[in-house]
């Protein structure tokens, strides 16, 4: 049984102590391949170490994350598009649109979501889209901006089922789904329930919200075998079938088998 972390920050200093026995757990675990979102211009040199030492197992993307977009977010953009055009990378994330902890560059945001949406469009890259607090603001761009050479994830999926249906029509995006899937009050396993498991893919978001029984610890990639065994139960599958869809949809994305 193989399963895909279609996001992880395991370049992130939370892992510097013990990065090797984490990816010996992801291995383990039976995790094929980390997809490795950027977050801005100073986590490129320990995002792009990592994928170089993990070559084929650790993929990388590149993008400017919605919070690290402030006054420089141009000058930030310039650079992420450099290492685009000059590097291999397999998606461009982590962008989008993030107004819960501060609306201040709201336009700048906007600015930065639909200028690297428009880079994916031009490099045929798939994109990873962080949204909280945003629905209304990242469907507003996409409406404008989809067309048949876009696709992507909506990472960490927090919405309910009229924006899943939004998303769905798009005719290429898959629903990312993390650890919250196994919070017992969380409520999105009702909201997942009324999917269909060929528009989701797997992600940690580590070491952001780990899933039960881990909740309270710093998470990791091999913890994605929760969210699978939770899909499981929601969708009253064997856990190999959850494992072998997801992973399909992950590899179809990313292209990772070209």
């Amino acid at each position: 049984m193989q399963l895909i972390d279609t996001h992880s920050h395991i370049y992130t200093k939370e892992f510097d102590n013990d990065r090797t026995e984490v990816i010996r757990r992801s291995r383990e675990a039976g995790v094929s391949r980390i997809v490795l979102p950027n977050i801005d211009v100073n986590s490129i040199a320990p995002l792009m170490d990592l994928a170089n030492r993990y070559k084929g197992y650790c993929v990388p993307l590149m993008g400017l994350h919605p919070t690290s977009v402030k006054d420089d977010f141009r000058d930030q953009l310039a650079i992420i598009e450099e290492h685009l055009r000059q590097d291999k990378f397999w998606g461009v994330g982590e962008i989008g649109i993030d107004l819960y902890w501060d609306k201040t560059f709201i336009n700048q945001q906007k600015d930065a979501f639909r200028y690297q949406v428009n880079l994916a469009k031009e490099m045929k890259l798939p994109i990873v889209i962080h949204t909280r607090n945003a629905f209304d603001e990242i469907f507003e761009v996409l409406d404008d901006e989809n067309d048949d050479s876009l696709s992507g994830i909506f990472h960490s999926f927090s919405g309910n089922i009229d924006h899943y249906n939004h998303i769905v029509g798009y005719g290429g995006f898959f629903i990312g789904i993390g650890g919250v899937i196994t919070y017992k009050n969380g409520g999105l396993d009702k909201v997942v329930r009324e999917m269909n498991i060929e528009h989701i893919v797997l992600e940690t978001d580590s070491p952001y919200l780990p899933p039960v029984p881990h909740r309270g610890k710093r998470n990791e990639s091999s913890y994605i075998i929760h969210v699978a065994q939770t899909m499981a139960e929601v969708f009253n599958l064997p856990i190999h079938r959850v494992a072998a869809i997801t992973t399909s949809n992950a590899l179809t994305l990313f292209k990772l088998n070209e």
